[in-house]
């Protein structure tokens, strides 16, 4: 059965999306879940898959184009399907859809056989210039944080992705081969390599630049702003007492593989699910000045750094999963976003969100809430400090956890219930492992 592959909607604030490049080709087959073209969201550059198998008969839309969401992009009909011209013709106006001004004739399609998949993903993916180094050479955003933690001059590698792009991989062979050779590489830390300011002469002072905003910083704006003005926020912090839990992380780790290591956040992800099945009106979302919607699933989404802002990964019923799969899935999803290759899976659907700067060594923080949700947590550093516990002084394990809630939905009490809770699971860790 034909069936038409639309814009995706990626959040509830995204009104279009630009096709960047396509993927499967017009007459190629299609396999359900196969990325079949990559568009470019206010978030991200977004891979979007195939929801139906079959082969691609016609592009909807070049590449470049910028449409609104929901709006037909491909029409996939099934293998054994034939379909007449004036079918198609018939299905797309119906759809309001019109195909590419210029379309592959069938004397052309020859052409675009005999070319060089490298030379073709060279003209098809638009080079942006933050991504092209000397010599031609592109890389990915994770690649270059990458090569720059590292110190490796990114125009002496071979890049393996498509077009030559430089990707993680190549960082991680180029790191593994220094190593073999006998050299040390050390990532860069603060203070270790920090130099001191450039001290310039009377005249010589930079001027002031002015760069224009990133689509992802525009639209992390506009979200913070209509979030902060519109969601009458309020702040509750609790300091959580983690020494069990930083025993229990050690001892698990001790049995599992490098790339399968579990993080603090992985278990806060775990916690914050089992807390959020005692409090539906934080795992909700205001659908209008009278209805509340309190989600059946708990998907709670994840803070990620990128390179020009953040962007939020959703892990799925995290309430129903081992922490182990929380762990690897969030990390995937990380890794995708900070490459520009999230899929639309990765990003929608979030019920509550965390936000984990205590990687940076930050004490406490508040969140802005991301909207549609009605809550986030802001989780800081975990640190040994000096506590007393059974009337005599110790060095503790605390961490800090501040939540950020929208009064139109729940209250200062239920807040409050909720971080105790929290607490307990935090605080006796075992209780995520059952």
């Amino acid at each position: 059965m034909a069936e038409l592959v639309t814009m995706p909607k990626l959040g509830f604030d995204m009104a279009e999306g630009t096709l960047v490049r396509w993927i499967k080709a017009e007459g190629d087959p299609v396999e359900k879940g196969e990325v079949i073209a990559e568009i470019e969201t206010d978030k991200a550059t977004v891979e979007v898959e195939s929801g139906h198998q079959g082969l691609m008969i016609r592009h909807l839309a070049a590449e470049g184009t910028e449409l609104p969401v929901n709006a037909p992009i491909a029409l996939v009909v099934g293998v054994d399907e034939k379909l007449t011209d004036e079918e198609i013709d018939a299905m797309i106006g119906k759809a309001g859809a019109k195909p590419p001004e210029k379309a592959a004739s069938s004397e052309e399609k020859p052409l675009e056989i005999d070319e060089k998949p490298e030379e073709k993903l060279l003209e098809s993916e638009p080079v942006e210039k933050d991504h092209t180094l000397a010599g031609g050479k592109r890389s990915s955003p994770l690649a270059r944080r990458m090569a720059a933690d590292h110190e490796i001059a990114l125009a002496d590698l071979e890049g393996s992705g498509p077009g030559g792009r430089i990707v993680k991989q190549d960082i991680e062979e180029y790191l593994e081969k220094l190593r073999a050779e006998g050299k040390e590489i050390e990532a860069v830390t603060l203070g270790k390599t920090l130099q001191p300011p450039a001290v310039f002469s009377a005249g010589e002072i930079p001027a002031d630049e002015v760069i224009t905003m990133s689509r992802l910083r525009q639209a992390i704006s506009r979200r913070m702003q209509d979030s902060f003005m519109n969601f009458p926020h309020f702040y509750l912090t609790r300091v959580y007492n983690t020494g069990a839990l930083m025993k229990l992380r050690k001892e698990l780790n001790q049995f599992l593989p490098v790339e399968d290591k579990l993080s603090v956040n992985d278990f806060i992800l775990k916690a914050v699910a089992f807390a959020l099945r005692h409090f539906p009106n934080l795992n909700a979302s205001i659908e209008s000045d009278t209805q509340i919607r309190r989600h059946g699933h708990v998907n709670v989404g994840a803070a990620v750094a990128v390179e020009g802002g953040l962007m939020t990964v959703v892990c799925k019923d995290a309430d129903q999963k081992p922490i182990r799969l929380i762990a690897r899935e969030v990390r995937e999803m990380a890794n995708r976003a900070r490459d520009g290759k999230v899929r639309p899976s990765d990003i929608e659907g979030s019920t509550f969100s965390v936000s984990n700067l205590g990687m940076y060594g930050i004490d406490e923080f508040s969140a802005i809430i991301n909207p549609p949700e009605t809550a986030i947590l802001a989780v800081g550093a975990v640190q040994n400090e000096p506590a007393v516990e059974d009337g005599e002084l110790v060095i503790a394990s605390r961490m800090k956890a501040t939540i950020s809630a929208d009064h139109r939905v729940t209250d200062g009490a239920e807040a409050a219930g909720f971080m105790a809770v929290l607490a307990e699971y935090l605080e006796e860790p075992l209780r995520l492992l059952v």
